[in-house]
C-alpha cells in the first residue's frame, strides 16, 4: 500500500479505535466511503482489528473480515486464560515465584473482551527454574519453540496459544540501562494476597514497566498504535491515583523522562481528544509507520542513522557481535570463548538459512542509503 494511503486509513483506524475505547458511536462522516479491506490491512499492521471492529458494528456496519478478526480475538482471549491459569497453578505447585505481564493483564482493562488483541502471553518466572519450567510446560502439552536463547523461552500449543516464559525482563543489549534498573526485578514486586508464589507490580511499577518495554521497542524498530493505546488505557484504569513524583523519579533513573512525557501526551490528545502540534504531528507518525513489531527501515534508521562511517560499523557488528550479545543470543559460544571464531562463520550460514528476508532487508537498506 502507498504510504499516503496507509496513512489516511490509519486515521481513520485511530478515530475508530477512538470510539470504541471510549463506548461513543463513529460519525457518519467518517463511516460513509470506507475502504474497508484496505482499512483492515493497516488495521492488522496495528493488532487493532477487534477494536475497530466494534467501533464500525456500533454504526450499524458489519463486514466479514473485521467480524471474523474480532471472533478470533475473543476466542484467543478465552482460551489464553484458560491455559494460562493452568500454567500458573502448575507454577504454584512446583513452588516457582511468577508474575503475568504487560497485556495478560492490561486485557481486562480494555472495555470489551477481545478489544485488546494478543499475539502471546508473557510471564516472568523464577530464572533459576528455568529447566523446570520448561518440563512443565511440555507436560501441559506445549512445544518449545526456543529455549536458552535471550530473556525468554517460547512454547506454542494448537490452536493458538503462544507463552513466552520469561527468566528476566531486559538483557544486556537492550537501550540503556533497562537490564540494571530490572536485574533484582523481585525486590520491586508485591506478593498476591491469592497465591503462594503469585506476585505483582504496584500500579506505578507497572505503568513504568509498560512503558519500558514500549520504550525498547520505539528505539529499536519502532512501536505502533496499540502501544499509545495501552498508555491510554491505563492512564483511564487509574486516574489520580498514581504517584507521578515516584514514577518521575523512576523514569529519570531510567533516562526515559522525555519518552514518557511524548508517549503521556500522545496518547492522551489522540485518544481524548485533542489537536497536535507539528512536533506531535511528526511524532505520531513514527508510531503509525511502525506498525505493532517495528519495521526493518526504523530499526536501521536507528542504529546506524545517516552516518556513512556507522554503516561500517554496523556490518563489522553484525558479523563480529560485541561480547553482551553473544552472552545473551548464543550462550554457548560464550560458555565456551575459544570457539568464538567458530561463530563468526556459524552467523552468517546461520543468517542465510533462517533469517534470509531480514538479511536481504538490511542490505537493501544500507545499497539504499549508499545510493543517496
Amino acid at each position: 500500500m502507498e504510504k499516503t494511503e496507509y496513512r489516511k486509513h490509519a486515521a481513520e483506524m485511530i478515530a475508530l479505535t477512538r470510539c470504541a475505547v471510549n463506548g461513543e458511536q463513529p460519525e457518519k462522516t467518517l463511516t460513509d466511503g470506507l475502504d474497508l479491506p484496505a482499512l483492515f490491512e493497516v488495521c492488522q499492521s496495528h493488532s487493532l482489528t477487534a477494536c475497530c471492529a466494534y467501533a464500525l458494528e456500533s454504526a450499524g456496519i458489519r463486514d466479514a473480515a473485521f467480524t471474523e478478526a474480532k471472533e478470533k480475538s475473543i476466542r484467543k482471549n478465552i482460551i489464553m486464560d484458560a491455559e494460562r491459569a493452568k500454567i500458573l497453578k502448575r507454577l504454584e505447585q512446583e513452588q516457582i515465584w511468577y508474575m503475568p505481564l504487560k497485556g495478560a493483564v492490561m486485557k481486562d482493562w480494555y472495555p470489551r473482551l477481545g478489544m485488546r488483541q494478543m499475539s502471546d502471553n508473557d510471564i516472568l518466572c523464577d530464572g533459576a527454574a528455568r529447566a523446570r519450567i520448561k518440563t512443565l510446560m511440555e507436560e501441559l502439552g506445549f512445544t518449545c519453540k526456543r529455549y536458552a536463547e535471550g530473556n525468554d523461552d517460547a512454547y506454542y500449543k494448537p490452536p493458538v496459544c503462544n507463552f513466552e516464559m520469561h527468566n528476566e525482563l531486559f538483557t544486556q543489549v537492550h537501550e540503556g540501562n533497562l537490564h540494571d534498573y530490572y536485574d533484582d526485578v523481585k525486590s520491586r514486586l508485591c506478593r498476591d494476597s491469592e497465591n503462594g508464589f503469585g506476585y505483582h507490580f504496584r500500579n506505578e511499577d507497572f505503568y513504568i514497566y509498560v512503558l519500558a518495554h514500549e520504550y525498547k521497542h520505539f528505539m529499536d524498530g519502532g512501536t505502533g498504535v496499540r502501544s499509545l493505546l495501552d498508555t491510554y488505557i491505563m492512564l483511564k484504569k487509574f486516574g489520580d491515583s498514581l504517584n507521578w513524583d515516584y514514577i518521575a523519579h523512576e523514569l529519570e533513573t531510567l533516562g526515559m523522562t522525555d519518552y514518557a512525557a511524548q508517549n503521556r501526551r500522545l496518547a492522551e490528545k489522540v485518544f481524548a481528544g485533542g489537536a497536535l502540534t507539528a512536533d506531535e504531528e511528526r511524532a505520531l507518525d513514527y508510531y503509525v509507520t511502525s506498525g505493532v513489531y517495528g519495521t526493518m527501515e526504523h530499526r536501521m534508521e536507528n542504529r546506524i542513522g545517516a552516518d556513512k562511517q556507522s554503516k561500517a560499523q554496523y556490518l563489522f557488528r553484525r558479523i563480529f557481535p560485541p561480547m553482551k550479545q553473544i552472552q545473551v543470543y548464543d550462550p554457548f559460544f560464550y560458555r565456551h570463548k575459544w570457539l568464538i571464531p567458530v561463530l563468526w562463520i556459524w552467523r552468517p550460514i546461520r543468517g542465510l538459512t533462517r533469517r534470509r528476508g531480514q538479511i536481504a532487508g538490511e542490505l537493501r537498506y544500507l545499497r539504499q542509503k549508499q545510493e543517496k
